[in-house]
């Protein structure tokens, strides 16, 4: 499994998801993308750590870590990031996808200042692993 690979699958889950109601748009890692002025929208990064022998045979397994920023609009209140949030985590927490296995996600945590600041940010981080 490639790191494309991994990306592909992680990015299509999140398409999949955030389609359904209700719906949000993503902004996906270097791709254009203009946020909307009033609701809600996520950033998805995917961070690759260092590959590991996992056997003695040619296996390696890739670290990594999923990175969803939630943006909500200001004033609105946490509630609508934190709904998002779960979603996200209710997709990945302790699944094993497509070869990619999911640790127990972390957050969601503000983020202070927010990137950009017109935003109430959040962020949600789940460490996996895959095998190449």
């Amino acid at each position: 499994m490639t790191v494309n690979d991994i990306r592909a699958t992680i990015e299509q889950r999140i398409a999949a998801e955030m389609a359904n109601a209700p719906p949000y748009p993503v902004h996906w890692g270097n791709a254009p993308f203009n946020p909307p002025n009033n609701s809600p929208w996520l950033d998805v990064a995917l961070r690759f750590g260092d590959d590991a022998y996992a056997t003695m045979a040619s296996f390696n397994r890739q670290n990594g870590v999923l990175v969803v920023n939630i943006y909500a609009p200001i004033g609105a209140g946490a509630a609508v990031a934190f709904d998002i949030a779960a979603r996200i985590k209710a997709l990945f927490s302790r699944v094993n996808t497509g070869g990619i296995i999911f640790q127990a996600g972390n957050g969601p945590s503000q983020v202070m200042p927010a990137s950009p600041e017109a935003y109430y940010q959040t962020q949600v981080i789940i460490p996996f692993e895959a095998y190449q």
